[in-house]
């Protein structure tokens, strides 16, 4: 089903949908809630976010199959979707600093949610510099494994546990009740219509972007071993 161009022109669509109607679509203005233009940052933002989720859980999947079956293609397949999962979230975190210099007055204000994200990535990052310090590709593939699996499960706690512990003017925090972030009352049916379309054609995007490289690295690997 991978190697079918449905879609790809499914996330070409989508995209291009959520980059027309996603500044046409008419946006709520709830009274006292200074949201304004700023709320169109959602089909983009937490887009990428469900994105970068959805591409470590895959990157997951196939360091687990690594474990348990030592396959080189399961190795680039994990790291490959880790790398374009490290994008997804800079571009989200990009994204969150614009949209909190709007709402909060700052692009970072050192914001329980904004920390933790930023953990989780460079926590990610580290999993590149650790497979980057090592020359035996199989202690490379196998440690690497191991990593991206406490990787991924640091990621939860980072993003969507402690913040919700702790005072937060992110939505969702402990301290997030009516303060000027987006809860889930101000999302509007028609606002339905363009989101769902966004999170689902920024994914595919990331699966595409991924693909391109597991391709390259894999013709990389074969004329290296014709050399």
């Amino acid at each position: 089903m991978i190697r079918k161009p449905w879609w790809k022109i499914l996330s070409f669509v989508f995209l291009m949908y959520t980059c027309s109607m996603g500044f046409l679509v008419d946006v709520p203005t709830p009274p006292g809630v200074p949201l304004q233009q700023s709320i169109r940052n959602l089909f983009f933002h937490v887009p990428m976010w469900f994105g970068m989720n959805i591409l470590f859980l895959v990157s997951l999947v196939y360091a687990i199959l690594y474990l348990r079956n030592p396959l080189k293609k399961y190795d680039v397949y994990s790291a490959q979707y880790a790398t374009t999962g490290i994008v997804f979230g800079v571009l989200g975190l990009c994204t969150g600093a614009i949209w909190a210099k709007y709402q909060w007055g700052a692009a970072w204000s050192g914001d329980a949610k904004q920390n933790g994200a930023a953990i989780a990535l460079l926590i990610y990052f580290a999993y590149f510099v650790l497979r980057g310090s090592l020359n035996d590709d199989e202690k490379k593939a196998r440690i690497g494994a191991v990593y991206n699996i406490f990787a991924f499960f640091m990621l939860y706690p980072c993003i969507w546990i402690l913040p919700r512990m702790v005072e937060s003017l992110h939505p969702g925090g402990q301290g997030s009740e009516g303060n000027p972030g987006l809860n889930g009352k101000d999302l509007a049916p028609s606002m339905r219509l363009v989101f769902w379309p966004a999170v689902i054609g920024w994914t595919l995007l990331g699966v595409w972007i991924t693909t391109l490289r597991i391709r390259f690295n894999i013709i990389k690997e074969k004329k290296l071993g014709h050399e």
